[in-house]
């Protein structure tokens, strides 16, 4: 059959403030941007640094607790509630030209976020494009400058899976490969309503959805701008809707960019929308 498509495109601006490692918090911040707010005490303590985090381990963190730069929540049974997985441990990088930096510096916290981001898609299973396509985020945490003045120099990255506007679901007991096979079933990147209406928020896939995240828009290296990004995606994702869609000749699609502001935040990406 021949003739011209007719798509309806559902186009907003990228507005992630759910999404843990990939917007602005509120402020000028990235959500769970591990800055350290913590103030170093007059007389430096001698006490001995705690153990260090063990990788495979289970927090019960609330969405709060996990923007927070430094915790001190225990390791829960895996088997039991818990919304964050421990994916990569290390030492902090503080040195750079033979200087000692603290913990809080922005050289160090941009080298762990970096870190953090870069590893975990390996570790939950899925190519970088599946990651994007789903739920799952990243968030990192390092010692306090008291703790870090008493020898501690770990680093923690976390997984946590955000199901709802502020809210973190209950993990399986290992995200190791979650990914793989059909996870973004349950743990893909969903709507309640069209990206823009009225009524939009972003949920997991395994929660009642109506619209469902299906490419990722390749952006490039560096931002290209509002009106470049706004329309970089528009025939990637009317392909890509009008190739899931049961009629070929009549179906909806949306696209998402971020602003400049999200991706200096680390939203380097657009998103294909269509109807689930």
């Amino acid at each position: 059959m021949t003739g011209p498509r007719r798509a309806t495109a559902a186009a907003a601006a990228l507005a992630l403030a759910g999404a843990l490692g990939a917007c602005s918090s509120g402020d000028d911040e990235p959500a769970g941007a591990p800055t350290t707010s913590a103030t170093p005490t007059a007389t430096p303590t001698t006490a001995a640094p705690a153990e260090r985090p063990a990788v495979g381990a289970c927090y019960d963190l609330g969405f709060d607790e996990a923007l927070a730069p430094t915790t001190t929540s225990e390791a829960v049974d895996c088997a039991g509630d818990h919304t964050a997985q421990t994916y990569a441990v290390g030492q902090l990088p503080t040195y750079a030209d033979g200087h000692l930096l603290a913990v809080d510096d922005p050289a160090v916290q941009a080298g762990l976020a970096q870190t953090c981001r870069s590893s975990l898609a390996e570790y939950v299973g899925g190519d970088a494009d599946a990651l994007r396509l789903s739920v799952l985020r990243p968030v990192w945490f390092s010692p306090s400058i008291e703790a870090s003045d008493a020898g501690e120099d770990w680093y923690r990255c976390d997984v946590t899976a955000v199901v709802d506007d502020a809210t973190l679901g209950t993990l399986p007991p290992t995200m190791e490969g979650a990914l793989a096979g059909d996870g973004l079933d349950s743990l893909g990147l969903c709507g309640t309503a069209a990206p823009g209406a009225d009524g939009f928020r972003r949920i997991a896939c395994g929660l009642e959805h109506s619209w469902r995240a299906i490419d990722v828009v390749d952006l490039g290296a560096s931002y290209p701008g509002e009106d470049a990004a706004s329309t970089a995606g528009s025939a990637q994702c009317q392909a890509a809707a009008g190739a899931l869609a049961a009629d070929a000749l009549d179906y909806e699609w949306g696209y998402e960019w971020p602003t400049e502001e999200q991706w200096v935040a680390g939203q380097t990406y657009g998103l294909c929308w269509a109807p689930a």
